[in-house]
């Protein structure tokens, strides 16, 4: 307990630091107040009673649990920042397919990326057009529109509304990322699904406690734990590539003598993609619900029928595998995109360092790319059953909310980013001399070596 208040005191005198943490909090603070903002002719207690009949079987209530209910309070903040997920999630792949988005990617640096950037958020506002006008189908479909409202105006202002409320949303989470602490994309995500939190553990907690089911309680809790930690376990896991540095000649006298180079390591993590395969995944995963809004009668994803019907559940087997199916692939695509073995034979080479028994240049380069080969196809089956892991836990209770938090999305979103950000914030600790945040005074798993990965 010392110790951690000695750490918040550290905290606190780092003036850059407080900067950041405060204005990360300032702008979810913005973020969470947007989404109680009604769009004008709704009446939002329409779409809590559908929720209440059933849309959280269906991928509406990951939708909402992803938006800490912004989704069901029908807010301009509906669609979240999930558009520009999907939009990022598109450049990304087509930086695979062609020539202009590689060269975009890899060699046109800053310009680059500021072109980048402007495709994606074009892209966005498309996105958030097809996606709005299935959201307001669905707002209509519930009779939660105000009758006296002209349809023409409602469809227009909201269509507006809701593409600039998703657009400020990737303002805020762009802002979070230069100004403040973390990804901001990620941490509009986490806040959104820590909002549903304690209503969900309450609700369990009443629950079983009504029942006098204590044991299966603390089970729950206790194989909840047990979850966490493994992901932290897969999260912050690394494997070491020795490499050592060529020798050096030392003069003692007269005389020079040759000196033993020095050696680390290169940490290649388990999990090099961290949380991003999974938002990928289930932003993907908003597409059938989209298209199943526009096809339904009644504007409700869950009355789609066959395979749309199925994929709209997140609890049916069709859904879960396909999900597991995405995690695994975008995990080695985001692996591929931020892991560049040639980058890191060259930063070697320039550093007059190797690896014992590879040679430099392409050996070295093909080394790495196996090792990241072999060490993210268990990472990425880990992330795909954590993934579906909702699907297995709402076998044994029947708070769906609960079971949402079992695992799944969630978990990995939270535990992922809360990592993240804490390893940020004991890099400002250990840049001015201060004690990390754990007794090591460094996170397992980050980066020993600064230059690879952001000098090069």
């Amino acid at each position: 307990m010392k110790k951690l208040i000695t750490t918040i005191q550290n905290i606190w005198k780092i003036k850059e630091l407080r900067e950041r943490i405060g204005w990360t909090f300032l702008m979810l603070f913005v973020f969470r107040l947007c989404s109680f903002v009604v769009l004008p002719g709704v009446n939002p207690d329409a779409l809590s009673r559908a929720g209440q009949n059933g849309s959280s079987q269906d991928i509406l209530g990951i939708i909402n649990m992803f938006t800490g209910g912004a989704f069901e309070n029908a807010s301009l903040m509906a669609l979240g920042i999930m558009p520009y997920i999907t939009a990022s999630i598109i450049v990304q792949l087509l930086g695979f397919a062609m020539p202009y988005f590689q060269r975009l990617q890899q060699k046109e640096g800053e310009s680059g990326r500021k072109k980048l950037n402007q495709i994606t958020r074009m892209l966005t506002v498309a996105i958030t057009l097809v996606q709005g006008g299935g959201y307001l189908t669905y707002v209509n479909s519930m009779n939660a529109v105000d009758a006296s409202m002209p349809p023409g105006l409602f469809w227009i202002s909201s269509t507006i509304i809701l593409s600039a409320g998703t657009m400020f949303a990737m303002w805020l989470g762009e802002k979070i990322t230069d100004k403040g602490l973390g990804n901001g994309a990620s941490l509009l995500i986490m806040i959104g699904i820590i909002s549903r939190a304690p209503q969900a553990f309450v609700s369990e907690i009443s629950t079983q406690a009504s029942q006098n089911a204590w044991f299966k309680l603390i089970f729950e809790f206790a194989l909840l734990f047990a979850v966490i930690m493994a992901i932290i376990l897969i999260i912050q896991g690394v494997r070491r590539v020795p490499i050592q540095f060529a020798k050096h000649m030392v003069q003692r006298g007269n005389t020079s003598i040759p000196a033993a180079g020095a050696r680390d390591y290169i940490p290649i993590k388990v999990n090099s993609a961290g949380v991003m395969p999974i938002i990928f995944a289930q932003a993907l995963m908003f597409v059938p619900a989209t298209i199943a809004q526009f096809s339904s009668s009644s504007g409700q994803p869950g009355a789609a029928t066959g395979i749309l019907g199925q994929l709209t559940n997140p609890y049916s087997i069709s859904s879960s595998v396909f999900v597991f199916l995405l995690v695994v692939g975008f995990t080695y695509i985001y692996t591929a995109l931020i892991v560049n073995p040639t980058q890191y034979a060259e930063y070697l080479k320039r550093q007059n360092a190797f690896i014992p028994g590879i040679k430099p240049g392409k050996p070295t380069a093909d080394f790495i790319d196996a090792i990241t080969t072999r060490i993210t196809l268990p990472g990425s089956i880990f992330l795909g059953l954590i993934a579906i892991m909702p699907a297995f836990a709402q076998m044994f209770t029947d708070n769906q909310a609960f079971a949402a938090f079992f695992g799944g999305t969630s978990i990995l979103i939270g535990v992922g980013v809360i990592l993240d950000t804490l390893q940020q914030v004991e890099s400002h600790l250990l840049m001015r001399r201060y004690d990390g945040l754990v007794k090591s005074g460094k996170i397992q798993g980050r980066t020993r070596l600064q230059g690879i990965g952001s000098g090069m």
